[in-house]
C-alpha cells in the first residue's frame, strides 16, 4: 500500500486511537452523565480500529468487503448521529465523535469515510489475479 492508501492507514490509525482513548475516558469517569454519547464515542472507536486493520489487509477478498462495511458503517454513523446532534442537541449534550458531524476532530469524521470509500472503489481487488497461478502465461 502506498500512496493516498497509506495516508488513510495513518488516519484511521490516528482516529482509533483518539477515539478509544475519549471513550475510555468518557466511560471510566462519567458514563452515567451521558450513557448513550459515550457508548456511541466507543462504537465509533470500534469502528475506526476495525476500518484500520481492514485497510491495511485489503488484498484480501474478505477484509476488502470488511472495509466496505467499517466504513459505510461509519459514514453512515457520521451523517446519523451529526443530524440528531444538531435536531436534538439536548440529546447530546456531552459530545461524541460523530457529534456536529465530527466538528471536534476538524471535521475528519465526516470526510474520512468519503475519501475511504473512494479508495476503496479505486484499489477494487481482482479475485480472478491472486487465484491464477504466478507462472501461468495468458495468451
Amino acid at each position: 500500500m502506498t500512496g493516498v492508501g497509506r495516508v488513510l492507514v495513518i488516519v484511521y490509525a490516528i482516529m482509533a486511537l483518539a477515539a478509544t482513548g475519549r471513550s475510555f475516558v468518557q466511560i471510566v469517569q462519567r458514563f452515567d452523565e451521558a450513557p448513550l454519547a459515550y457508548t456511541l464515542s466507543a462504537a465509533a472507536a470500534v469502528v475506526y480500529i476495525l476500518a484500520t486493520l481492514a485497510l491495511v489487509f485489503s488484498g484480501s477478498p474478505a477484509w476488502y468487503r470488511i472495509a466496505w462495511i467499517a466504513i459505510g458503517f461509519e459514514l453512515a454513523g457520521v451523517l446519523i448521529v451529526g443530524t440528531l446532534s444538531l435536531a436534538l442537541p439536548d440529546l447530546f449534550a456531552h459530545p461524541t465523535v460523530w457529534s456536529w458531524f465530527g466538528a471536534g476532530y476538524l471535521m475528519v469524521p465526516l470526510v474520512l469515510p468519503f475519501l475511504g470509500l473512494w479508495w476503496l472503489a479505486a484499489h477494487r481487488t481482482d479475485p480472478a489475479a491472486r487465484t491464477a497461478p504466478r507462472d501461468a502465461v495468458v495468451s
